[in-house]
């Protein structure tokens, strides 16, 4: 799962990011100014810097030549209320991988991050890839097809459906799904059907059998 740094000194818009990227499945890290933003994305600790312009004690210019200046290629999207062509051409020659203006919609940020992560994923594709006939789930983009055309899934109908893939032919009781999908949290096995239908709903009933007494398998 991939790991955002929002970089955002107003707390109502940092608040805002961070509760969609959790949404959508990605972890978070949020920093209020420049130098806990340098900090954390020279760490090694996560995979693309969601970075604002205007920050205290460092602008975001300047963290951004830093951590090119320490050859860490993490991947940066700058996001401000400056959208100047010279503030664009500025951050982008800075070593931005994409600039976004505020007022922004999130889902041209979603958007966006899924680009850049997919940009900078590994060259193979067996890692990040999932197929199952004509069914791919992408591990990075969390982006699921069904015979090429796109199927929306929420953060936990995803996990769900990463795990039978993951496990072909095997039978998964509901308390296994209930340790992989929902962490082992205390969860009426009724949860698990629900979502199983879900998940039927959106990629087909045929790919999620029902084994009697024992739990689900995919076959």
């Amino acid at each position: 799962m991939a790991r955002i740094l929002i970089v955002e000194d107003e707390e109502h818009l940092s608040r805002f990011i961070d509760k969609g990227l959790r949404k959508a499945g990605y972890e978070t890290v949020v920093a209020v100014d420049g130098m806990a933003a340098l900090e954390h994305a020279t760490g090694g600790e996560v995979d693309l810097v969601v970075l604002d312009v205007g920050l205290p004690r460092m602008d975001g210019f300047t963290v951004l030549k830093l951590i090119r200046g320490m050859d860490v290629d993490v991947p940066v999207i700058m996001c401000t209320a400056r959208d100047s062509a010279e503030d664009k051409v500025a951050g982008l020659e800075g070593g931005a991988d994409d600039y976004l203006a505020k007022p922004y919609t999130f889902a041209e940020l979603l958007a966006r991050i899924k680009l850049r992560l997919r940009d900078h994923g590994p060259a193979t594709t067996e890692a990040t890839r999932l197929e199952r006939d004509d069914l791919v789930l992408d591990i990075v983009t969390r982006e699921v097809t069904v015979g090429g055309e796109p199927v929306t899934l929420s953060a936990r109908e995803f996990t769900l459906l990463r795990a039978f893939v993951e496990h072909p032919g095997q039978v998964l009781s509901r308390e296994q799904l209930i340790e992989r999908v929902w962490d082992g949290a205390e969860t009426s096995s009724n949860v698990v059907d629900v979502y199983i239908g879900y998940l039927r709903g959106k990629i087909g009933a045929a790919r999620i059998l029902t084994v009697r007494g024992l739990g689900y398998r995919f076959p």
